[in-house]
């Protein structure tokens, strides 16, 4: 046996990672075919507890998986302040994976055309995201791969439900604007507590964002409070949200995009455009 040292997800057996969340990664991945024969994918790392646990898992589903496919980490330093990407460099080189770590002050930009008193996460996350589409095509990737989970997806509803008056989540796989691009989510089917749980036991160096977190009154946080106190008198809240967004009745809804209301008749009701 030769004396060469054991990425970082060979050293965790995998029977003491959820079966639950192997399944459930599996699954959001087949069922919305998120990876292909010959896939360069693009992780998308920010250094939060997510994107880390999102990368732990493609390395070993790269393992099992019945396809090839490549993936690399790409974190970008967007100038924050006590931001240091050193303790991701040598995460990186423990799990034995390509990786990119670039710098662009999206910080100062978002600090400065935002008000005090306002969110940051939008304007932030347009910048990022533009970013990571730019970088994505010059480094050759065919997807990128975002860390979101389905408590986001259910904050995102609630957030678009009362603020943006739109009946609106998050895709587990979607196309960009430009359509150069395809965004996927493999977490898209954990919930938040799971990941929570399994990056505390494989001790992963998580950097918050010091940006967001910063601020007071944020209405992702008082939409993710209203979710955690409703869940205290339904516990299964969170299972029903989950399965209503994969549950969408346009029938019983008002859009006349997906609805010809004027010809409804029984041979014909949707349009779904």
């Amino acid at each position: 046996m030769n004396n060469i040292e054991l990425s970082l997800a060979d050293q965790i057996p995998l029977n003491k990672l959820s079966k639950k969340i192997l399944r459930l990664v599996g699954k959001a991945i087949a069922t919305y075919q998120m990876i292909e024969e010959g896939d360069r994918i693009m992780l998308a790392v920010s250094g939060g507890k997510d994107s880390l646990f999102m990368l732990h898992i493609l390395k070993i589903f790269q393992k099992k998986a019945p396809v090839n496919f490549e993936i690399f980490a790409y974190t970008l330093d967007q100038g924050q302040p006590n931001y240091d990407s050193k303790s991701l460099e040598t995460f990186y080189k423990k799990m034995d994976i390509e990786y990119y770590i670039e710098y662009s002050d999206t910080y100062s930009v978002v600090t400065d055309k935002i008000e005090e008193g306002k969110t940051y996460c939008s304007l932030c996350s347009r910048l990022r995201r533009g970013i990571l589409y730019s970088e994505a095509e010059r480094l050759n990737a065919t997807k990128i791969a975002l860390g979101h989970h389905s408590d986001d997806a259910i904050e995102t509803l609630f957030l678009n439900l009362f603020y943006s008056g739109r009946m609106a989540a998050i895709s587990p796989k979607l196309k960009s604007d430009d359509n150069k691009h395809i965004v996927i989510r493999p977490l898209i089917l954990l919930a938040e507590e799971d990941i929570t749980r399994m990056a505390e036991y494989l001790n992963l160096p998580i950097m918050p964002c010091n940006l967001c977190n910063n601020q007071d009154n944020l209405q992702r946080q008082r939409i993710k409070n209203l979710i955690k106190e409703e869940s205290k008198i339904n516990p299964v809240l969170r299972t029903s949200l989950r399965s209503a967004l994969q549950k969408l009745e346009p029938r019983h809804l008002w859009d006349i995009s997906k609805m010809d209301f004027e010809n409804l008749n029984t041979k014909s009701e949707f349009l779904l455009k």
